[in-house]
């Protein structure tokens, strides 16, 4: 079967969605690219992701926009998918959900601001493209445009769509631009959100990087055979917290150094 890894990938990821609830029925797509082929696979249109099988799974070209193989109808919004792929090389893999928050949220036709760190997934904040009918060409333009320079943006009355180099990257930041936007909802509800500086965001994004990645070279711990090693002083115990004699630990004698035990007396 013509990319079954990839047509598997995507049927996991699309049953995934809807048990999650970042979408609803059949709506919403997901697809990825094999850039060796210069092909995608993309969810069918109209099929319950819940009953979607590998072969189920269109396999499109990218350049052409015509069908390789599978027998069902393409997802609707399949030109959408395959202009990031033409045009954008850091996206491998695309999402598109009617997840609650994000829709109701694009409803405003406004961009979402950061109002948490782990919006920075995205990028310093995510676009509001403008609106156009479902499955057009003109909504595929609307959103590359308004995605520019970030990896999710949100098409206005509609949804959101994020890109990853990957599908699970561009999984998680669909999950946390849905969580985004609920925080904003909850937020407004009670007064004005802070939002974070678009220094701040930068930051976040370059310290995203290196999330989760193993350090590359020697442990700075680790000396030659022989070599000690000077502690180095721990931040949190560099200004060390007074006596208190309201402190459990406190003895009028023995001071806050040593922990005191306190006796259990017998209940009367």
């Amino acid at each position: 079967m013509l990319l079954e890894k990839e047509r598997k990938e995507v049927m996991e990821y699309g049953r995934r969605m809807i048990k999650e609830g970042l979408t609803k029925g059949t709506g919403g797509n997901i697809s990825v690219v094999n850039r060796e082929k210069n092909l995608m696979a993309i969810t069918p249109s109209g099929i319950d992701y819940l009953e979607i099988i590998p072969e189920d799974i269109v396999v499109i070209d990218v350049q052409t926009g015509k069908i390789v193989d599978g027998n069902k109808v393409p997802s609707s919004e399949a030109d959408m998918h395959r202009i990031f792929y033409k045009y954008r090389n850091d996206i491998n893999a695309m999402v598109h959900t009617h997840s609650k928050y994000a829709a109701g949220y694009s409803c405003i036709n406004q961009k979402l601001p950061a109002i948490h760190y782990l919006l920075a997934v995205a990028g310093t904040d995510v676009p509001c493209a403008e609106y156009a009918t479902y499955g057009t060409v003109r909504l595929a333009k609307n959103a590359f445009k308004a995605m520019e320079g970030t990896k999710a943006v949100l098409l206005s009355n509609h949804g959101m769509l994020a890109g990853g180099a990957n599908l699970s990257e561009a999984y998680n930041i669909a999950e946390n631009v849905e969580f985004c936007c609920e925080l904003y909802f909850i937020a407004k509800t009670v007064g004005d959100p802070k939002i974070l500086s678009e220094k701040e965001m930068q930051n976040m994004i370059e310290r995203f990087k290196d999330y989760g990645k193993t350090p590359q070279g020697p442990h700075p711990d680790r000396r030659p055979h022989g070599q000690c090693r000077r502690r180095s002083p721990d931040p949190v115990r560099e200004h060390p917290r007074r006596a208190d004699p309201s402190d459990h630990g406190f003895h009028p004698r023995l001071g806050s150094r040593r922990l005191v035990r306190r006796r259990l007396q017998p209940a009367v």
